[in-house]
C-alpha cells in the first residue's frame, strides 16, 4: 500500500515525513524503521495489516492507570522500529525481525476482534506504532465507528504533521521518555530527545490523554539531577496532573552486563517526582507495592487499589475523590467526553 506522509525527490528518492528522522530513501531501500520502502519512487507501507502479536490485555499493562481503568484493550503489534535501542525488550519484532509468520488483519476486523474478546479499546503496542501509521489510522477510524476507544504505546518519535493527522482518531498515548538527556538518546537509541518532548506537548494540545513512562537503567538515566529536570519539565509543559511511570530495567538484547534496577533506585525516582509536585507517580516491573495505587493528591485516600495489573477496589465518584472531591484526572468515557 502507498504510504502517507512523504514526498518525492529528485533521482527517484523520497523523503518520509512520518517520524522525526525524516529519512531520505533511495530506490529499493527502506528508512531507518526497516518497513517503509521506496518502490520506483513511491513510498510504500510494506507492513500494512501485518500482525506479529495480538491479544487482550488489561489497560493497566500498557501502562495506563488513568485511561479507562479496569477495562481491557485488544493489543496489536507488527515489526520494525524507528529507534535502535540497545536495551530493547521487544527486539525480536522491533530490531531483528522477519516477515515470516505474520498474520494479515484488515481495519474492519480490528473492532470486531476487540468486541469478540470483550475489550473496550484497541491499542497499538509491542513495536513502535508510528511506523505502522496507515493501518493504525484506518483501524482507529473503524474502531471509533464501533464505539471502541484507541491508544498508542509509543516512543513519541514522530513529526508534528503525522500526529496532527492521526490525532482526531487517537484517544490516549503512553509515551516512553527514555531519558532526559540528548546524550542518552544519541548513544543508546540513535535519536534525539527534543522530538519526543514536542510530541508530548502537542498530544496534550490535541486533547489526547497522555501518560509517560521511563525505564530506569542503572548508570545510564538514573541520575537524580536528570530526573529532577524531567519532573520540572513535566510540571511546566504538561501539568502536574500528568501521570508518570518509572519501571525497572532487566538485562536484555545487547545490554546483559547491567543488573536489574534496584528497588531503592525506583523509590528515589518516585520520591523526587512527588517532592517536585507531580500528583500521580507509579512504579512498574516490581512486586506489588503501594506505588501501584492511585491516591488522591489532596487528601491521600486510595481511589484505585491495584495488585499488579488487576484492580482490587475503585473508590471515586465519576473521576473525583469520594472523600474530598479532588479531580483525579481519570478518562472514563473517552468517546463521550
Amino acid at each position: 500500500m502507498e504510504a502517507r506522509q512523504w514526498k518525492p525527490l529528485d533521482g527517484g528518492k523520497v523523503e518520509c515525513s512520518l517520524c522525526a528522522h525524516r529519512c531520505i530513501i533511495g530506490e529499493r531501500r527502506t528508512g531507518i524503521c526497516g518497513v517503509r520502502r521506496n518502490e520506483k519512487g513511491t513510498l510504500m507501507a510494506s507492513t500494512y495489516g501485518q500482525i506479529s502479536s495480538m491479544g487482550s490485555d488489561p489497560i493497566e499493562k500498557k501502562p495506563f492507570n488513568h485511561f479507562m481503568p479496569g477495562t481491557r484493550a485488544y493489543s496489536f503489534g507488527s515489526i520494525g522500529c524507528n529507534l535502535q535501542c540497545d536495551f530493547c525488550q521487544n527486539f525480536t519484532i522491533s530490531q531483528e525481525f522477519s516477515k515470516r509468520g505474520l498474520k494479515q488483519v484488515t481495519p474492519v476486523e480490528v473492532p470486531l476482534l476487540a468486541q469478540k474478546h470483550d475489550c473496550q479499546s484497541v491499542s497499538w503496542t509491542y513495536n513502535e506504532p508510528t511506523i505502522w501509521f496507515e493501518f493504525n489510522m484506518d483501524s482507529c477510524i473503524q474502531a471509533h465507528k464501533a464505539g471502541i476507544a484507541t491508544s498508542y504505546v509509543t516512543n513519541g518519535y514522530m513529526t508534528e504533521e503525522a500526529l496532527r493527522e492521526i490525532g482526531p482518531h487517537l484517544d490516549a498515548m503512553n509515551i516512553d521518555v527514555k531519558a532526559f538527556t540528548d546524550e542518552f538518546y544519541l548513544k543508546y537509541s540513535k535519536a534525539h530527545l527534543q522530538p519526543v518532548l514536542d510530541t508530548c506537548v502537542l498530544a496534550k494540545e490535541l486533547d489526547i490523554h497522555i501518560e509517560l513512562a521511563m525505564l530506569i537503567i542503572p548508570g545510564r538515566n538514573d541520575d537524580p539531577a536528570d530526573i529532577k529536570r524531567y519532573c520540572d519539565w513535566v510540571i511546566d509543559d504538561l501539568g502536574p496532573e500528568t501521570p508518570i511511570h518509572f519501571s525497572a530495567f532487566h538485562p536484555d538484547y545487547k545490554v546483559m552486563d547491567i543488573a536489574r534496577t534496584p528497588t531503592k533506585t525506583l523509590e528515589k525516582a518516585h520520591a523526587i517526582a512527588k517532592e517536585k509536585g507531580i500528583k500521580f507517580v507509579y512504579l512498574g516491573n516490581v512486586p506489588s507495592r503501594e506505588e501501584e495505587h492511585t491516591f488522591c493528591p489532596e487528601c491521600g485516600q486510595i481511589a484505585i487499589k491495584r495488585i499488579g495489573y488487576h484492580i482490587m477496589r475503585i473508590k471515586h465518584d465519576n473521576g473525583k475523590c469520594k472523600n474530598c472531591g479532588e479531580d483525579l484526572n481519570l478518562v472514563l468515557d473517552p468517546l463521550g467526553k
